[in-house]
């Protein structure tokens, strides 16, 4: 069963977004494709984490966190964050909002939320947040997409219809 579900959803792709937040040691994060949106108003969105260490530990402590939704040109810090080890806290690719919390500047939209519900199932969390903030890029690049164990970007050519 395992490794059929593995299979069906490397098949589904999915959007990329950065989750990060302020712990006791500095900036940290993780990248996930788990973001979802539930509703608009007001608006809610709901990600998964598969751990409660690490990065997963300080998002799942965190009394706000940020999700950015990456698009094609933020492929490099996707997987950046993706990687164990979190930038530091004085390199240049953060900046702070106006509430003061450090975002992604290169991220398509930054979406500043406080946790409603986490919900733990098996080895992962599910988090529901109230979004609180949000920063949309000027400059959107094509949307990129997790599949099968890499990333891709849409282009007007993947357009079906």
């Amino acid at each position: 069963m395992t490794a059929a579900y593995k299979a069906a959803f490397r098949g589904h792709p999915a959007g990329v977004a950065v989750i990060t937040a302020e712990g006791p040691d500095g900036p940290t994060g993780l990248t996930a494709s788990s973001v979802a949106s539930v509703a608009v108003d007001p608006p809610v969105l709901v990600f998964s984490l598969s751990t409660n260490s690490g990065s997963a530990g300080v998002v799942l402590g965190a009394p706000v966190f940020v999700v950015h939704l990456m698009d094609a040109r933020g492929v490099a810090l996707a997987k950046r964050f993706a990687s164990t080890g979190s930038p530091a806290a004085d390199d240049p690719i953060w900046d702070r909002l106006p509430s003061g919390d450090r975002y992604l500047p290169d991220a398509a939209s930054a979406l500043r939320c406080r946790p409603l519900s986490t919900t733990p199932i098996g080895s992962s969390t599910v988090v529901v947040a109230e979004v609180l903030d949000i920063v949309v890029g000027s400059d959107r690049g094509e949307p990129l997409v997790y599949h099968n164990r890499e990333f891709h970007s849409l282009t007007d050519r993947s357009r079906l219809s």
